[in-house]
């Protein structure tokens, strides 16, 4: 089904694109592109000094021939450590040209963003359908819900183009076949995967997958489905961490994204559990995230903590969700330390951020699924349509 995103969003792409070719046409992230990239490390002693202080010594003191080859030798483990560190500077250049994502750019008023907001960035709703069933025709063909999480800087806004990779998203599980919805609906998830790279995304979990088996012979799990797209914000209100979003895609909610609990604007009170206790019986996992020890000692004697955004990068970390009937206000509640200091409101960051996201995503395709996808750098014509109906 093919979509489109806010009307608001259209009418801005439409009044800032006359004259100019659209981003869809461009190099993704162009319009934004930031400088990056480190220099070589500059040598320890350019070679050129080390044989004029060599040649000098020789005249002065006479040295002997075996001096002279240690000292070639040593000139020449020298050059290959240069060499080295060149060669790391690669490696960093390269990394870092992967740590901020196309559309990413620095904002002129960082200094006003609510420190309520431990972090911001672009939420994606996953379903897979039950063993054999590409394309369930209810709620009860689902076998699981996913939502993943691709964080960026507190301090940047939304461009044009794709996000971009930059090898930090986390896959996380809700084993329940759909997400909760009020106070009443306690669903204990976890991380599947952090600092995921789109590639790995493609090829461990978007994708299907057949294998075989001794009893039922070939089994076929289905291709990841996508069910939204928008902005999130892990928020602190003091006592509770809260997981708040905004959705851009699709336009307006379907039945599918109603019955899998998504609302056009939600939240989640998000709790990390303490992995040193044990957990409940029906929520065990084969292994415990690695928490550091620093990490642990955060946890005190509590069971569980306010989820705090570097719980989540830790593989097997176990996170209450606890539905919000009454949608995001309570957790993007501004605090009073941030009203007193004119910080700006969590409401309205969050807000601007979805305006920049519908824009750039109406940019990306004319399909709601082939916009997720190519945000992803993936090719929507080997995965499932962004269903609305079942």
């Amino acid at each position: 089904m093919t979509t489109t995103t806010r009307s608001s969003a259209k009418e801005r792409g439409n009044s800032t694109n006359e004259g100019a070719p659209p981003a869809s046409k461009a190099e993704p992230g162009s319009k934004h592109k930031v400088e990056e990239g480190t220099k070589s490390p500059e040598p320890k002693r350019p070679k050129k000094s080390d044989e004029k202080e060599q040649k000098t010594i020789e005249e002065t003191i006479g040295v002997s021939e075996q001096t002279k080859q240690e000292q070639q030798a040593e000139q020449q483990e020298q050059q290959e450590e240069i060499a080295k560190d060149s060669e790391k500077g690669d490696v960093a250049k390269a990394e870092k040209e992967t740590a901020t994502g196309d559309a990413e750019e620095p904002r002129e008023d960082a200094k006003d963003i609510p420190s309520s907001i431990l972090e911001k960035g672009i939420i994606y709703f996953f379903f897979r359908g039950r063993i054999g069933i590409d394309r369930p025709s209810d709620v009860d063909e689902i076998a699981r819900s996913y939502i993943i999480l691709r964080p960026i800087a507190k301090d940047a806004k939304l461009g044009s183009g794709p996000i971009g990779d930059a090898g930090n998203s986390r896959v996380c599980v809700v084993p329940k076949k759909v997400l909760p919805k009020t106070g009443k609906d306690r669903w204990i998830s976890f991380v599947e995967k952090t600092g995921a790279s789109f590639s790995e995304l493609k090829d461990e979990f978007l994708k299907s997958n057949d294998y075989e088996t001794k009893t039922a012979g070939t089994r076929h799990s289905p291709a990841a489905t996508p069910v939204a797209e928008g902005v999130y914000a892990i928020t602190s209100t003091g006592k509770d961490s809260h997981l708040a979003y905004i959705l851009t895609l699709p336009d307006k909610l379907g039945e599918v994204q109603k019955e899998i609990g998504l609302k056009e604007k939600g939240s989640f009170i998000i709790s990390t559990r303490n992995p040193q206790y044990e957990p409940p019986k029906n929520a065990r996992l084969p292994k415990g995230p690695e928490y550091p020890k620093e990490l642990l000692e955060e946890f005190r004697s509590l069971r569980w903590a306010p989820t705090q955004p570097r719980h989540l990068d830790y593989v097997n970390t176990q996170f209450l969700l606890v539905g919000e009937s009454s949608g995001i206000a309570k957790a993007l509640e501004q605090q009073k330390k941030d009203q007193k200091e004119g910080k700006n409101e969590p409401a309205e960051e969050l807000e601007q951020l979805e305006e920049e996201d519908a824009q750039r995503m109406q940019d990306l395709d004319d399909d709601d699924a082939a916009r997720i996808f190519a945000d992803l750098q993936a090719d929507a014509g080997h995965y499932p349509k962004l269903p609305t109906t079942f």
